[in-house]
């Protein structure tokens, strides 16, 4: 991804010491052991957030306390541009059912196939359309450290409440670097961890997440390694979500999360609600359950890009690599949704099942780098 343009900041001469060009005879210099001038490490510094930024701004217990936080689809139109019409529509359903954030350009809102311009686009026009109705927390994370604080800054420039950061993926660092990885984009507002080792590679240990935890700023972890992980944050009174929709009712009510960051409600935001909010309910739980499975059987988000499609409020519109679900899912989708009930289902189209023929995949959506 195309780096952010990055900001200018002036340094005093003294900061920086560089060795003076060596004034002696010629033949002396050859008896002079040569030293490596030192590096200059500029740590936690920040440009000055505007004054929209700072009046956006919230509290970390704000964000502690949200639990239900969808990771929100972005759609596209047939060229594989944003569909801002369809992501508004999107966002107010969640906003009608009562979820209480979206995670802007996660793994399900594809971030990840994103430039940087366009990540920070979205994140800006979702604060400015709903950020007074939903919290809206910017997955402003990268494998790259610098990357990643720049798109932070940005973000929280932009009014974002909060930001999702995930620990070095491909080119994985030491449990040391991590430390050094995260310490270096908390400093600049509300932040959620996300631990998702299937993705990165490299879990992070609860350790480092209770190192981590000194900073004000660290409003938790999305948790995906299970339930039991869960509990040894909450019993030390670290916030948790869990990020796997099939565990979540679980971990709400028997592992002490405050929540969940989920997929499945993007589908029945009402439903999920209801399964974190209204105290347990394993019937309930189990009812959804079927449609769960269904949207994970292929990597996140196959299912939920074919499922939406399919309830037509979104175009079928893949930006590859990602294709949609083959027709026997796509016919077994539909007879989830009757089971459950359209009615609890985003949209008001009739449920149909889509042709090969109907589905757009689009692999030239940068138009320029």
């Amino acid at each position: 991804m195309a780096m952010l343009k990055s900001y200018g900041a002036c340094l005093k001469e003294s900061a920086l010491q560089f060795p003076r060009p060596y004034s002696g005879d010629v033949n002396n210099r050859r008896n002079v052991k040569w030293k490596s001038p030192q590096a200059a490490a500029i740590s936690n510094f920040h440009p000055p957030i505007p004054s929209f930024g700072v009046q956006n701004r919230t509290s970390v217990d704000d964000i502690k306390s949200l639990r239900l936080i969808t990771a929100i689809k972005t759609p596209y139109h047939l060229d594989g541009s944003f569909d801002l019409e369809a992501y508004d529509a999107l966002v107010k359903m969640q906003i009608e059912a009562k979820a209480e954030g979206v995670v802007v350009a996660g793994t399900t809102g594809e971030g990840h196939l994103m430039r940087w311009d366009e990540h920070i686009k979205l994140i800006r026009h979702t604060v400015e359309h709903f950020g007074g109705s939903i919290k809206v927390i910017g997955n402003t994370g990268s494998n790259s450290t610098g990357e990643a604080i720049l798109a932070t800054e940005k973000g929280f420039v932009d009014g974002m409440h909060a930001a999702l950061h995930i620990n070095p993926y491909y080119g994985k660092t030491s449990l040391e670097g991590l430390v050094a990885h995260f310490e270096s984009v908390l400093p600049m507002g509300p932040t959620i961890i996300y631990n998702v080792p299937s993705r990165t590679g490299q879990d992070i240990p609860p350790r480092i997440i209770r190192s981590l935890a000194q900073s004000d700023n660290l409003v938790g972890v999305k948790e995906c390694v299970g339930n039991d992980r869960i509990k040894q944050y909450t019993d030390n009174r670290i916030v948790a979500w869990s990020g796997n929709d099939d565990e979540c009712h679980d971990a709400r009510w028997d592992f002490g999360a405050t929540g969940a960051i989920s997929v499945t409600s993007n589908l029945v935001p009402g439903l999920m609600r209801q399964l974190l909010f209204e105290g347990k309910n394993p019937s309930l739980n189990a009812k959804i359950m079927p449609l769960v499975n269904w949207l994970f059987q292929e990597p996140n988000p196959i299912g939920l890009n074919t499922a939406l499609a399919q309830l037509g409020v979104i175009k079928p519109v893949f930006r590859l690599p990602y294709v949609p679900l083959p027709r026997p899912k796509r016919e077994e989708f539909v007879n989830i949704v009757k089971e459950i009930g359209r009615e609890h289902f985003v949209g008001e189209k009739d449920v149909r099942v889509l042709d090969e023929k109907d589905f757009v995949k689009v692999d030239r959506y940068y138009i320029s780098l």
